[in-house]
């Protein structure tokens, strides 16, 4: 098999950073050398890694590649492209496609479509609805990476609103239960009161959309999912936490010890409410960006109130963001820059290295017992990836390589770059270059 070396690196793992070289041997790490250790083996190829930063490869719990039966957004091959773009190496796709992965044949099939087009490594989501909890003791829980439940949603018949249907999802699967949280009643009284105030045809400004999807809002349907999950035992992982009172719900004890777990979302970290208005649509999103929430989301990140980070990547067409806060779609692509904006977290002195890559890259590998994955392990696949600082960029069309083609970030200066992503030992992106020709495995889980 092949040898890589990797060398002159600092790696980060495992909370610390060590200058080191690590030995790749086919699709896993064979060797990690530290404290100029020499192999006794040769290599066949050597990558000099003079001032980068060697990480593992970042795993997003939360993405939207809208494929099936949505490719007019973006599809399985041009977001997993960016995904790797952005050092992203293991992506896991949520249910509300078009068919929904409701069924156990909407889940092989999804399952088949991600072998033959994913650039990263995968899973998917099985969608629950109010009827189809009887499938759940069918699915395999070790392909499956969990059960996706909107606890707040106008997505077909994916919204799960029946107290009985809930119940019978948290005490009817041990595969993890990922929620989307925010209550639909309150959502309809508030949106009720706005359409009064501005008119019955829904043009309402988009400054009131963080009131109409409200803090209540997002805190009554959490509340709610931790108490059932409470009393089945279930494993639960809330999304998108956007609200300090949120936080409330959650304890600070190591992640091993933890059933029930919480993620932060890229945008939800990055942006402001003030943001609204440079940026418009472009930056709405379910949850929404709040008010003064942003820096008790990250004291949260910091304090292992928030376990992991993702980045809910939901590409639309440009077209679509059009319109105030009931109108435009909500939603944005961020998966090809979210690495590098909690990297500029970090220049900030927010976050450390090793913190973003225990939320990015460790955490989601514990939450989800994905198998051999998440660490730079002797062993493990070897998914990394080697950023540089002090390497001014900025984000333009021409490097968007998502479908929809547009980010919030264009025009944005970003000091650290992705220069290499490695997925199970293959060189996928290398320096805005993809091979286009590889594809990514099936993520298995414990």
């Amino acid at each position: 098999m092949k040898r890589t070396l990797i060398k002159n690196a600092i790696i980060v793992n495992e909370g610390l950073q060590v200058p080191g070289s690590v030995i790749i041997e086919g699709e896993k790490i064979a060797e990690i050398l530290v404290e100029n250790q020499e192999s006794a083996v040769p290599c066949d190829e050597t990558i000099d890694a003079t001032g980068c930063y060697l990480l593992p490869g970042v795993i997003d719990g939360h993405v939207h590649f809208r494929d099936p039966g949505l490719t007019h957004k973006a599809d399985i091959i041009t977001e997993s492209r960016a995904a790797a773009a952005g050092g992203v190496t293991s992506i896991m796709d949520m249910p509300n496609t078009s068919p929904q992965t409701t069924t156990l044949d909407a889940l092989n099939a999804k399952l088949d479509h991600l072998a033959e087009k994913c650039s990263v490594n995968y899973s998917c989501y099985f969608g629950a609805t109010n009827n189809n909890y009887p499938l759940l003791e069918q699915l395999d829980k070790h392909r499956v990476c969990g059960v996706k439940l909107f606890m707040g949603s106008s997505t077909g018949n994916m919204l799960v609103d029946k107290m009985a249907s809930l119940l019978n999802i948290f005490n009817g699967t041990d595969l993890l239960i990922a929620t989307h949280c925010e209550d639909q009643s309150i959502i309809k009284d508030n949106t009720v009161k706005y359409l009064e105030k501005y008119g019955a045809d829904g043009d309402v400004p988009l400054k009131y959309h963080p009131n109409i999807r409200s803090s209540e809002a997002c805190y009554q349907s959490s509340e709610l999912a931790v108490r059932l999950a409470r009393i089945a035992d279930a494993r639960l992982h809330i999304l998108h936490i956007s609200t300090s009172k949120e936080l409330q719900l959650f304890e600070n004890i190591p992640l091993s010890e933890k059933r029930i777990t919480a993620e932060a979302c890229v945008a939800h970290l990055l942006f402001a409410s003030s943001d609204y208005q440079e940026l418009g649509t472009r930056i709405k999103c379910n949850p929404a960006i709040k008010k003064k929430e942003r820096n008790a989301l990250r004291d949260a990140v910091n304090s292992g109130l928030i376990d992991s980070i993702a980045t809910d990547h939901a590409p639309h067409l440009i077209s679509d963001k059009e319109g105030g806060a009931l109108k435009a779609a909500s939603g944005m692509p961020m998966i090809q820059f979210s690495l590098v904006s909690m990297l500029e977290l970090v220049d900030e002195g927010i976050f450390t290295l090793e913190k973003v890559v225990e939320k990015m890259c460790h955490a989601p590998a514990e939450i989800y017992e994905i198998h051999n994955r998440g660490y730079i392990r002797t062993g493990n696949q070897a998914d990394l990836v080697l950023v540089r600082p002090n390497s001014a960029w900025t984000v333009n069309k021409e490097c968007i390589l998502s479908k929809c083609q547009w980010s919030p970030l264009e025009g944005h200066t970003f000091n650290w770059k992705v220069e290499k992503t490695f997925v199970n030992g293959h060189l996928l992106y290398d320096n805005g270059k993809i091979d286009e020709t590889y594809r990514g495995q099936e993520l298995r889980f414990r």
